[in-house]
């Protein structure tokens, strides 16, 4: 059997990104392991031609499979920083990987493609539809995810975009299943972003797959963007977690002499804010929407305001570890007497992390689910 390296025995070295000191947090799944036992097993650890990773979350399968020609896929910037942190400490500095990030595609045939069924089936479906030509009758394709995570519908998707799919019995509460390529399918449209229009202000918005609330503005950031600032004199603004662009385009309108820059850790995002920015009139100048790890390269005390609807889960793990990074991000860059204006979930006690942090809270809009909070450094 090829030496497949057992992700238990790395757990000192495997770190998810950003870094967390809840131990129950892992940088791999059983999903994980069942592929590299499946790989294993199969006596393939080290095919001739190219493998195409997408979806690993923090680079585990990328380690265990460096000994591969690898190209690795995925929408998140936070993933991509776990994958070097993750490579370096295992594999070396000088280890070599084709990194791509999902606002593009990759080229070229593959041999192997292993995909993690992502949270979000409309980025499944996307990505299904943007690897099918990548393929040829000799490639292997297996999709991995948790079985409680994993909906049928993602292995229906498996079969009508790549050929017959088979799946395997469950290991560790985790599935995979196995397509072949057929090169005769007749495949569905593929509708690369959704649109929708923002009453009052004459905005569309265009959302590329994967995208929090794609179809349409999701109750909390409604509530946020009634409770955004009108002003005519200058503002430096962050539209932390900016989406697809829609609290930044607001400010735009509503306070014409702001200088705004959007930050998301997701490609896809922010290639939507940007043509939103285009569609809406506005240039660079205007706004700046750029991918990164939220606001770790913005000029202390720099901002006047920064505008947030936190995530509470990263991937299929749910918590409060980005929101509280995201808080402190922000008190770190606001000027003194500068805000952090954001919208929660009620049960999601924000106003304690806040008062923690900033030592003042102040609620400027509530409704049976949703609050508006206030902080200030």
């Amino acid at each position: 059997m090829p030496d497949i390296p057992d992700l238990n025995d790395r757990a000192a070295s495997l770190r998810r990104y950003p870094h967390t000191r809840d131990q129950s947090l892992r940088a791999w799944d059983a999903a994980d392991e069942y592929i590299l036992r499946h790989l294993g097993a199969a006596d393939n650890a080290n095919p001739a031609g190219r493998t195409l990773i997408v979806n690993d979350s923090f680079g585990a399968l990328a380690v265990a499979l460096a000994g591969r020609p690898l190209t690795w896929w995925n929408d998140s910037y936070l993933a991509r920083k776990a994958l070097a942190e993750n490579m370096a400490a295992n594999c070396g500095q000088d280890a070599e990987i084709a990194v791509v990030p999902a606002d593009e595609t990759p080229s070229g045939h593959f041999k192997s493609v292993i995909i993690k069924i992502p949270k979000s089936i409309d980025l499944f479906e996307d990505m299904l539809l943007r690897i099918r030509p990548l393929l040829n009758s000799e490639t292997e394709f297996i999709a991995g995810g948790m079985i409680k995570h994993t909906p049928a519908r993602a292995y229906r998707l498996l079969e009508k975009i790549i050929g017959p799919t088979r799946t395997g019995l469950g290991w560790k509460k985790a599935r995979l299943a196995f397509a072949e390529f057929d090169p005769d399918k007749d495949l569905p449209p593929h509708a690369e972003a959704t649109m929708y229009d923002l009453p009052g202000l004459d905005l569309s918005l265009a959302n590329r797959p994967g995208i929090f609330a794609r179809n349409g503005l999701d109750p909390g950031t409604r509530l946020l963007v009634s409770h955004l600032p009108v002003a005519d004199g200058p503002l430096h603004v962050a539209d932390l977690g900016c989406g697809n662009g829609v609290l930044a385009l607001v400010i735009a309108r509503q306070c014409p002499a702001a200088s705004i820059r959007g930050v998301d850790e997701s490609y896809l995002a922010v290639a939507s804010a940007r043509e939103n920015t285009i569609s809406a009139g506005l240039t660079e100048r205007d706004i700046r929407f750029e991918v990164g790890d939220g606001l770790v390269e913005m000029e202390v005390a720099s901002l006047d305001l920064v505008v947030c609807n936190p995530p509470f889960h990263q991937a299929q793990a749910v918590g409060d570890h980005l929101a509280w990074r995201m808080f402190e991000q922000a008190r770190g860059a606001l000027k003194s007497g500068g805000e952090l204006r954001i919208v929660g979930n009620r049960h999601l006690g924000y106003h304690i992390k806040l008062n923690r942090i900033f030592g003042n809270c102040e609620v400027l809009a509530s409704n049976r689910k949703f609050v508006v909070l206030s902080s200030r450094r």
